[in-house]
């Protein structure tokens, strides 16, 4: 316990332990079933967060279903039901598949939840008190056929930036710039395909280039990945606007004082984090102010095309309205499917239940996948060959062989933990790993620590078979005995600092070794109980067949082809 209280000291974590620290993650939008670039955010979200607290960290994780805006009235209509309707069935579908994926947020909210009405409306109504807010009329696309102006998803046509195909307030198939009402060439109904006409009606602004020199220096505090910064920088650099915060539709959050329009449904969605912690706070009495209007540490897990929104236009929402402003922001590279970008309209997309769950694959090994596949901010490639790959040759061959091998080895010849003494070697390549977590905490890479836990079990791999404790057993079994309990201690190890990522498996391992769950880092250090009483094992991890591999790619293949068309 000594040598764990010293590596607290000499490497302190970025976030002092005596600090209390709220993460989030981007709000899934209630319009469709959970996809793998949900998983893209949610994962290394969860995967931080369980590594906070194995540190001793004070932190509270939230999410929330994202329900307004022309997404979720898009797909009501598509639906033939009431957006009401559409949201209860994906709020309740996330609630459900999020657990089974081992993300367990401490409260999962909805920006329709009263609170969030009303905390929205506060917000709006104070930006409007600080004149912050102002009124002007605008001239926007109207569908002559449907007889309604066209915001955001009912409207498509060419994004004025880069020539793509877009949408209304965003560039989804080409750059990502986020675009005001009325900006797109050639715009039509997404809805009936009629040319669009321009109309004049009122809207409210959020004055968001008086926020220009405080973006500058919240940029340049800020924490969190460089994908977020930089490009919230070049969206600075090339000039703030100000921004449209209402729309023509009726389901949504009326505007305090004009019940005619809704706030955009990117006004509402972030302050859902706030919604959560109220949430979480009236459940268990928790103090949601001390993180929205205290010292409390601020930190998003996001995907990258929502960077211009939380290091933009949220900043600039909170420090309007007089609350706390984000502390990190941690954006991750994009998410691929067989090598082209994630689109699910053509068809390159993993849904995590009817594509990966319902065939009883392993949840651990997908969150695995997600983590340890790429660095954090890079692009991430979700292919099923490669899928096969780090299953069988990483959780099969390496980590879960080396924990099966001495566990079975430790059960069939002591049934129970066996004399020993932890070699130096063992203990130091602990310390080292255990170092390397933190980096990888401190830095958001989580590559960084996945790499660090497979070479712990590599080294055990490496260690078992040098020391042949199958015939030290017969010719010296008191230093056979020796071997298997560094081997034990070091599957202790593993489990410890493989949880985060592995939750399922480390549970397993736990019982196995009759550990309390969820034990502190310093576990990873502590001295076995000799004698303790071990559980027969079963191996961790099961080869992904070739021929199922196969099964799975065909699957892909059929479904891009149906989207072609």
């Amino acid at each position: 316990m000594q040598r764990c209280k010293k590596l607290k000291e000499t490497k302190p974590h970025k976030y002092p332990l005596d600090e209390k620290v709220l993460v989030t993650c981007g709000l899934p939008y209630a319009n469709g079933p959970m996809h793998i670039a949900h998983l893209r955010t949610y994962v290394p979200g969860d995967v931080f967060v369980r590594y906070l607290r194995k540190l001793g960290q004070d932190v509270v994780f939230f999410c929330g279903s994202d329900t307004h805006g022309t997404p979720i009235t898009v797909k009501a209509e598509e639906m033939g039901v009431t957006p009401q309707e559409v949201v209860e069935i994906y709020h309740n579908h996330f609630k459900e598949i999020l657990p089974r994926m081992g993300i367990l947020f401490d409260n999962y909210g909805s920006t329709d939840h009263p609170l969030n009405h009303a905390r929205t409306r506060e917000i709006a109504q104070k930006l409007l008190d600080n004149e912050y807010i102002y009124q002007s009329n605008v001239t926007l696309p109207y569908c002559p056929n449907c007889q309604r102006f066209l915001p955001d998803r009912y409207l498509r046509g060419t994004c004025p930036h880069c020539g793509a195909s877009a949408r209304g307030d965003e560039c989804d198939q080409g750059c990502q710039r986020y675009l005001e009402p009325g900006e797109l060439l050639d715009p039509h109904c997404s809805i009936c395909g009629a040319k669009a006409e321009m109309k004049e009606t009122r809207h409210y602004f959020l004055k968001l280039t008086a926020f220009e020199g405080f973006l500058r220096g919240f940029l340049d505090g800020l924490d969190g990945t460089d994908i977020a910064k930089n490009y919230a920088r070049q969206w600075l650099e090339q000039g703030l606007r100000d921004w449209n915060i209402t729309r023509n539709i009726d389901w949504g959050i009326k505007f305090p004082g004009d019940e005619s329009l809704v706030l955009y449904v990117w006004f509402d969605a972030p302050i859902g984090y706030i919604q959560s912690t109220e949430e979480w706070a009236m459940r268990t009495g928790g103090d949601w102010m001390h993180y929205w209007k205290g010292p409390g540490k601020l930190i998003h897990f996001i995907g990258p095309g929502i960077v211009y929104h939380h290091c933009l236009f949220w900043p600039a929402m909170l420090k309007g309205s007089g609350y706390s402003v984000p502390d990190a922001i941690v954006a991750s590279g994009t998410m691929k499917v067989e090598g082209h970008v994630f689109s699910k309209s053509r068809g390159y997309v993993v849904w995590v239940e009817e594509d990966y769950l319902a065939y009883g694959l392993d949840p651990d090994a997908l969150r695995y996948y997600i983590v340890s596949y790429t660095g954090h901010t890079r692009d991430l490639d979700f292919n099923w060959r490669t899928y096969g790959d780090k299953v069988n040759k990483e959780l099969v061959g390496s980590l879960g062989n080396f924990i099966y091998r001495s566990l079975l080895f430790a059960h069939r010849n002591y049934g129970s933990v066996p004399e020993g003494t932890v070699d130096a070697e063992a203990r130091q390549k602990v310390e080292e790993t255990v170092e390397t977590i933190r980096d990888g905490i401190d830095e958001y890479e989580f590559k960084k620590i996945c790499d660090a836990v497979l070479g712990l079990a590599d080294y055990g791999n490496r260690y078992i078979q040098a020391n042949e404790p199958w015939k030290l057993v017969k010719e010296s079994p008191e230093e056979a005995a020796n071997v298997i309990h560094n081997c034990v201690w070091l599957t202790k190890a593993i489990a410890v600092l493989m949880e985060p990522v592995l939750p399922f498996k480390a549970e397993k391992v736990y019982e196995l070794l009759g550990l309390t769950r969820n034990p502190p880092m310093e576990q990873a250090l502590t001295p076995l109980e000799t004698g303790a009483e071990l559980g027969k094992p079963e191996p961790l991890f099961q080869q992904v067949p070739g021929d199922e591999i196969e099964a799975l790619e065909e699957a892909m293949v059929i479904r891009i082809t149906q989207a072609k068309g």
